[in-house]
Formats: structure tokens, C-alpha cells, sequence
């Protein structure tokens, strides 16, 4: 069948419609994208859906096909936009749907069992290593940080932010599982933290509104998640420094300097 255009595009993948009625999308990913990555996000993914987390799927499948010479996965099609674009649109739902992130998290890491999962530990210690602009001597600060943290058996995402949940009606369903983990939930909410918290401190392509906005829906998150799993705040702490050293390896503008006042501010390593 003809693709037609793409409806979306992602870091690692075009989106296009699929199949008839409307109710599916292909997740088509980029030639650089190795087959083998393709099949593990299909792997986690159907695993994720079994454990009764919510996955788009099309009829409990998730299939893997070939167009245009690259791999994708067909995926359900949500009537709904991510979480991301639904708080820039109605902001007073931001404080709701923030409440809403951090409980699909948690949920999230009740979830133990699934196979095939990379550990944790080893990605981030990959991507410190690979880090490029990390001080050599902070480097080694951080991978002895590292080694002293405890490893979790816990389900963690790897990316969990707004924009990789998509909300449809009372739905919420969680996409792009490709960096999914077996590890520390802690360092889970880390990732996000960084991500989230960071967003401000490492880009000049924001609004005032944005300096005010994130961080107040960080924060709402960030408290119930510990509502809902109180304890490990300190772990917590001391995860946010190695895993913005990781998130280096990503060429993230502006992170190096956001590490190092982590780092000044009490985040030691």
C-alpha cells in the first residue's frame, strides 16, 4: 500500500496511517535504526501490554512489517494527543494531568518479570562513557557514584515524559518503549526529572511561560509519585546528577552546565 505522508515524525521513526478505518498507524523507523532495536521496542512492547500496562495495540497485536525497505510497528491509533500538547493547549488541566503522569509511573514500576530487558545499570554507564563535553575527572565522579548505587528489578521506561503519553477520553496510554529497562525505579524518575526540571535551565528556545509553567508541573508529579511510593526521596537525589551525565551522551544544549549547578547545589557525587 502507498505510505502517503507522514503524520508525524519522531527521533527515531515517521508515523504514518495504516491499514483501513482509521484505526491504525505504522511506526516507521529511520534506515539508521537497526532491525534488531525494531524488534526489541516490539518485544517490550507486547510484554508491557500482557502485564496489563496500557500499550496501543491493535487487537492485542503488535505487528512488525516492512515498507519502503525499513522496519516499522503497527500500533493502535488513538483519537487523542500526548500529554505534552494537551497542557499547552488547556494549561489549567496541567496540575490534573501531572497528578495523572506520576501515577502511571508508579504503576509502572510495580511491574516486575518481564524478559529480555537490558539492565539498567549498564545503559547508563554507557551513555556516561560516551558523554561528550563530561570533564574527565567528573566523569570518573560519576561512574563511582554509579557503582554504589543499588540495582532494582523494576520495569522502568528509560524516556517518561508528557509527550510519550498519548491521552484519548479517560485513556492514557504510554508509547515508545525502545529505551525500556530493568532496573532502579529511582533512577526512572531521575530520567524524567532531567528531562523535565532541565527544560528551562538547558534551552534559549523558551518562553517566560515556560520557565514558570514546567517546573510548577514538575513539581506537582514529582509529589504525588512520592505519595504513592513515599520513600527513597535521598536515593532519588543523589540518582539526578549520573543521570544527567548520561543524558549528555544525547547532546542535550546547555546540560553540562545544568549538571555542574546540580552538582554545587547539593547533588554530590
Amino acid at each position: 500500500m502507498s505510505l502517503g505522508s507522514p503524520i508525524a515524525y519522531g527521533r527515531t521513526a515517521e508515523i504514518y496511517p495504516w491499514g483501513e478505518g482509521d484505526c491504525q498507524i505504522l511506526k516507521l523507523f529511520y534506515a539508521s535504526f537497526s532491525d534488531e532495536r525494531v524488534h526489541h521496542e516490539a518485544r517490550v512492547a507486547r510484554a508491557v501490554h500482557a502485564a496489563g500496562l496500557d500499550v496501543p495495540a491493535v487487537d492485542d497485536v503488535i505487528e512488525v512489517v516492512e515498507a519502503d525497505g525499513r522496519l516499522g510497528l503497527v500500533y493502535e491509533r488513538l483519537a487523542g494527543v500526548p500529554m505534552g500538547r494537551r497542557m499547552e493547549i488547556w494549561p489549567w488541566t496541567a496540575a490534573r494531568l501531572s497528578r495523572r503522569l506520576a501515577e502511571l509511573h508508579a504503576r509502572m514500576h510495580e511491574v516486575t518479570g518481564i524478559a529480555g530487558l537490558p539492565p539498567q545499570r549498564a545503559r547508563i554507564e554507557r551513555k556516561v562513557r560516551a558523554a561528550k563535553g563530561l570533564e574527565p575527572g567528573l566523569r570518573q565522579r560519576v561512574l563511582a557514584a554509579l557503582a554504589g548505587m543499588p540495582d532494582g528489578d523494576r520495569l522502568c521506561h528509560g524516556d517518561f515524559h508528557p509527550w510519550n503519553v498519548i491521552v484519548s477520553g479517560g485513556r492514557a496510554a504510554v508509547i515508545d518503549w525502545i529505551d525500556a529497562t530493568c532496573g532502579n525505579p529511582l533512577a526512572d524518575v531521575a530520567r524524567t526529572s532531567v528531562i523535565l526540571a532541565g527544560i528551562p535551565a538547558m534551552t534559549e528556545m523558551v518562553t517566560w511561560r515556560d520557565r514558570l509553567f514546567v517546573p510548577w508541573a514538575f513539581r506537582i508529579y514529582l509529589r504525588r509519585y512520592f505519595e504513592l511510593r513515599p520513600g527513597g526521596e535521598e536515593e532519588y537525589r543523589a540518582w539526578l546528577p549520573i543521570v544527567a551525565a548520561a543524558r549528555m551522551s544525547e547532546d542535550i544544549p546547555g546540560l553540562a552546565g545544568w549538571l555542574r549547578a546540580q552538582v554545587q547545589d547539593g547533588q554530590s557525587l
